[in-house]
């Protein structure tokens, strides 16, 4: 999809910012493709398991539902290698939260990663 003149226009006067993105390629880098999917971050857990977040992810999931995150892509990272809290998904068993205290809109930011293929996937976030 391409951007309309305007914001290829501003695209062009500003430095991109590597945490805000509506098209993650274009602004936050691709670090990689992982089942032909841009991954545009990547932490590891306090396991040492290779956790990675798909651009697509960021922008059609977290950042649609969740506007208030732009800008907090570290932070997500940040949550899943240095988390304050960690707790398994109540409802699904390869699953885990992962609780960070203090950044983004609200006290805590949750991210949720799914274990359920390789490499885990960050699959949502949100202030909580």
């Amino acid at each position: 999809m391409k951007p309309p003149k305007a914001m290829e226009q501003a695209r062009a006067r500003d430095p991109p910012n590597p945490t805000q993105s509506w098209e993650p390629s274009a602004t936050a880098g691709i670090l990689g493709i992982v089942s032909g999917e841009e991954v545009i971050g990547e932490a590891a857990d306090p396991d040492g398991t290779r956790v990675v977040l798909l651009a697509r992810v960021w922008r059609d999931k977290v950042l649609r539902d969740h506007a208030e995150l732009d800008g907090y892509l570290p932070d997500v990272l940040r949550a899943v290698g240095a988390p304050d809290h960690v707790e398994p998904d109540s409802v699904y068993e390869l699953r885990r939260r992962f609780h960070l205290r203090g950044p983004g809109p609200s006290r805590w930011l949750l991210v949720v990663v799914s274990y359920e293929q390789e490499p885990a996937r960050i699959i949502s976030a949100f202030g909580n």
